[in-house]
């Protein structure tokens, strides 16, 4: 899955500490979804495209390449 949380995190001046605060994960977890080395649950998801105020079809996408 690809996502755009470090950009839209970045974007807000948020580290990765403080958005997994917001969201109630360790800055490890946030870490690990932006290098794509973790896919989020659906909870989290949404709570992720919650505050950063975006919808969750525009924050994770799927990789289309990997699915092939």
């Amino acid at each position: 899955m690809n996502n755009h949380v470090r950009a839209r995190r970045t974007d807000r001046g948020w580290t990765q500490a403080e958005l997994g605060d917001l969201v109630g994960v360790s800055r490890q977890t946030i870490n690990a979804i932006e290098a794509g080395r973790h896919d989020p649950s659906l909870t989290l998801a949404f709570r992720l495209a919650d505050m950063l105020e975006e919808r969750i079809d525009t924050l994770f996408e799927p990789d289309r390449a990997a699915a092939s």
